[in-house]
């Protein structure tokens, strides 16, 4: 279970009050940089503070790198074009052979999902 009011995933959180996951707002402020996101809970009118500090989904450790993740669609029959890019947190300890490939390459690393056939 994840530790409440911070991030799971790229829009995941939880209420720090109650663990309400749905029922959130969110308001930001400030200038871009030093920007700061206030939550309110739904649930149970907790406000607080988001972290924005990216951390490690698995391990918690904030000694993450950005890099860049591809994602990729189909565009023609079985081709695969790159349509956008993802911003990922790599941690040295869990993501360790991808900050590797990442470190060497600096070019978008693979997509984490392929697109599959709707038939």
């Amino acid at each position: 279970m994840p530790r409440p009011g911070t991030v799971t995933s790229v829009d995941a959180i939880c209420c720090p009050g109650c663990g309400e996951e749905e029922d959130l707002s969110g308001a930001r402020t400030g200038q871009p940089g030093n920007e700061e996101i206030t939550v309110t809970c739904g649930s149970c009118a907790l406000v607080w503070e988001r972290d924005l500090t990216p951390t490690c989904p698995t391990c918690g450790s904030d000694d993450v790198r950005p890099a860049l993740r591809s994602i990729v669609e189909k565009s023609r029959g079985t081709q695969l074009s790159i349509q956008s890019m993802q911003v990922v947190y790599l941690c040295r300890t869990c993501d360790a052979e991808e900050l590797a490939v990442w470190n060497q390459s600096n070019t978008p690393l693979k997509p984490a999902e392929l697109p599959v056939d709707s038939d």
